[in-house]
C-alpha cells in the first residue's frame, strides 16, 4: 500500500459553472474520512469553499489544469492553503470507460495528491503572470498584424497590383503614399510612381509597369480598412511595448544577459522571463528546462530500435520566441588529401576499371 504524504487533502474537479470537491481528513476510527461537496464558480461560493477548506484543516489542494476555468479557483486558494497544485490533466487522466463523473475525477485527483504519485506544475508568482499576459497578448497582435499584411498584398494581387515586386516593404513611406493615392482614386500609374522617394525614384520604369492594373472601387474600401487595422494594431503594441518595459524593470539585469546570447532580442528575453519567470531553480537541469519548453523530442524505443518522435506541444509561446544560435561558418576545404583520408581501408589504389570506385560504388561512410 503506497503511504500517505499528507493527512488532510483535497482534490477538485473544475468546471465551467461548478466545482466538485472531494476531501480527504483522519476519521475518528483511524480510517480516512471521505467528504464531498459541489460549488458554483461565482466568486461568493469559491469563498465559501476556500473558507470550508481551512476549516478542514486542508493543507494540500490538487486541481486539474482545465482551460481557463482553474484560474479563478487556484488564485483564490494559493493564498490560504499551504500547498496548491495545478496538475497536467494528462497524468491524472482515468481509463476507467463507463464510470467518469465529476464525483470520481474529484476522488482520483484527490487520491493522486495525497499519495504524491503526480507532480505540480509551474504556476508563477503575481506579478510573473501579469507580465505573461502582456507579452501573450503582444505575441497575438504582432501575429494579427502579420496576417493582415499578408491580406493586403492578397488584395494587391486581385487588382493587378504589383507594387511588392518592385518594393521591398509595401508599408515603407514610398508604399503608404501609393496606397493613400490609390483609395483615394488616383489610378493613374505615372502619377502614382511619381509619389515614390528615396531610391526608389530610380526605379520610375518599373513602378509605372508595377501599378498598372485594375484597382477598382472594393479594392480601395477593403485597403482602406486594412490599413487602417494595420496602424490600430501598431498602436497597441507600442501600448503593450511601454507597460512590458514598465513590468519587467526588477528582472532588467536578467535580460542584459539574455540578450548576449546569439539570436536572442530584446523581446525574445522578456518572453523568455515572462514565460520561465527567471527562477531557474524550479528545474532540476537544463534538460528540464529544454523539455517543458518543448525544445526537445520524446523518446520511443522499443527492442533496442528508436522510433522517430515529435517534440511536445509544451509551452508554445516561448517555443515561438526561442531563437536557435547562428550555425558555424563552414570549414574551409583542404586544397589536397592523400588517398588514405579517402579511403581509409584502401591499402592500394584501384584500378581504373575498377567496380570498387565505380559512380554507383560510393566511398565508405558517405
Amino acid at each position: 500500500m503506497i503511504e500517505l504524504e499528507v493527512q488532510r487533502c483535497a482534490g477538485v474537479d473544475i468546471g465551467k459553472e461548478e466545482v466538485v470537491v472531494a476531501v480527504h481528513v483522519p476519521g475518528p476510527d483511524g480510517r480516512r474520512q471521505r467528504m464531498l461537496r459541489t460549488y458554483s464558480t461565482m466568486t461568493r461560493q469559491l469563498l465559501r469553499l476556500r473558507d470550508w477548506l481551512v476549516e478542514q484543516g486542508v493543507t494540500r489542494v490538487g486541481m486539474e489544469a482545465t482551460g481557463v476555468y482553474w484560474k479563478p479557483v487556484f488564485y483564490l486558494l494559493e493564498d490560504v492553503i499551504q500547498e496548491c497544485w495545478l496538475v497536467n490533466p494528462q497524468h491524472v487522466k482515468q481509463r476507467r470507460r463507463g464510470r467518469k463523473t465529476d464525483v470520481t475525477d474529484a476522488e482520483w485527483i484527490c487520491q493522486m495528491v495525497e499519495h504524491g504519485l503526480v507532480a505540480p506544475s509551474l504556476v508563477p508568482p503575481p506579478p510573473i503572470r501579469e507580465l505573461r499576459q502582456l507579452t501573450r497578448r503582444r505575441a497575438v497582435l504582432i501575429a494579427e498584424r502579420t496576417r493582415e499584411k499578408n491580406r493586403l498584398h492578397a488584395l494587391l494581387e486581385d487588382a493587378g497590383i504589383k507594387l511588392g515586386v518592385v518594393v521591398s516593404d509595401v508599408f515603407g513611406v514610398s508604399g503608404r503614399r501609393i496606397l493613400a493615392a490609390l483609395i483615394t482614386g488616383q489610378r493613374d500609374p505615372y502619377l502614382l510612381a511619381d509619389l515614390a522617394v528615396g531610391t526608389l525614384i530610380h526605379k520610375t520604369p518599373a513602378l509605372v509597369e508595377a501599378l498598372t492594373g485594375r484597382f477598382v472601387q472594393h479594392h480601395a474600401l477593403l485597403a482602406d480598412q486594412i490599413l487602417a487595422h494595420v496602424d490600430y494594431l501598431d498602436t497597441a503594441v507600442e501600448q503593450l511595448d511601454q507597460h512590458i518595459d514598465a513590468a519587467i524593470a526588477p528582472f532588467r539585469h536578467l535580460i542584459e544577459l539574455l540578450i548576449t546570447l546569439p539570436g536572442v532580442l530584446h523581446r525574445t528575453a522578456q518572453v523568455i522571463i515572462a514565460e520561465t519567470g527567471g527562477d531557474m531553480t524550479v528545474f532540476p537541469t537544463a534538460a528540464h528546462l529544454a523539455a517543458w519548453a518543448g525544445l526537445c523530442p520524446g523518446i520511443h524505443a522499443s527492442a533496442g530500435t528508436h522510433h522517430p518522435t515529435r517534440a511536445p506541444k509544451a509551452n508554445k509561446w516561448l517555443r515561438r520566441a526561442s531563437a536557435r544560435p547562428p550555425p558555424p561558418p563552414p570549414a574551409p576545404k583542404p586544397t589536397s588529401a592523400p588517398a588514405t583520408d579517402a579511403w581509409p581501408n584502401a591499402a592500394a589504389p584501384a584500378a581504373p576499371d575498377s567496380p570498387s570506385r565505380t559512380a554507383s560504388s560510393p566511398p565508405p561512410g558517405t
